[in-house]
């Protein structure tokens, strides 16, 4: 009985994962369609899901769901900026953005991991919501480290993420269209860095009440 209590909940779990990866998916997909042409590079909403999904999933689900998303737009399922599709969009000169987030994803939920076990947060995927009682007899550096550091650090996650996206998406789009550098960077990341950091910002703000649901669920 008890094997099997623990089987039926593993598969729940699993379930639970897969449906989270698949809702991910679709949201990066979502918000790479609300496109506002700026130069040779879309303004998307994708620099708020993906720090969204860092915050609010496990690391490998939110590694799951950005890998996902690229397989799916590389096989030609129009999911990129523009609803377009397609390994060509992918080896573009906008398509090291495409391939930094993956890279970026990575290294942002390995450093979030080792910031919250470094600050002694009980939550390794985020913010920590005490019940009333233990909230009562915390100190104000308590309350702070509960609530306003979790949030620091998903920031510092969410940025590493943009940065690595930066560098990737810069890298490439100085080597398929010829340009220097500095013309690159002008091009492809200097009017998106301000916006960028602003979606960074609003996505751990709104991931933080989505915590608090399904931690209380």
């Amino acid at each position: 009985m008890q094997q099997e209590k623990s089987t039926s909940s593993l598969a729940r779990s699993r379930a639970r994962s897969c449906a989270l990866v698949g809702l991910s998916t679709a949201l990066i997909a979502v918000c790479s369609w609300f496109t506002i042409p700026i130069g040779p590079v879309p303004f998307t909403l994708q620099m708020f899901a993906i720090p969204f999904i860092i915050c609010v999933l496990r690391p490998g689900e939110a590694i799951a769901a950005v890998a996902a998303y690229l397989a799916l737009g590389a096989v030609g399922v129009p999911v990129f900026s523009g609803m377009r599709g397609g390994i060509g969009v992918l080896m573009g000169p906008t398509g090291g953005f495409l391939i930094g987030y993956l890279l970026g994803v990575i290294l942002a939920v390995l450093v979030l991991h080792v910031l919250h076990t470094y600050a002694d947060t009980d939550d390794p995927n985020g913010t920590r919501f005490p019940d009333p009682a233990e909230r009562a007899r915390m100190t104000a550096w308590q309350r702070f480290r509960a609530n306003l550091m979790p949030c620091g650090l998903e920031v510092v996650a969410g940025l590493i993420f943009s940065a690595v996206a930066y560098i990737v998406g810069w890298a490439q789009y100085m080597m398929v269209t010829g340009t220097s550098p500095e013309v690159a960077f002008m091009a492809a990341a200097a009017p998106f860095i301000v916006p960028d950091v602003v979606k960074v910002v609003a996505a751990v703000l709104c991931a933080q009440p989505v915590k608090m649901f399904s931690k209380r669920r």
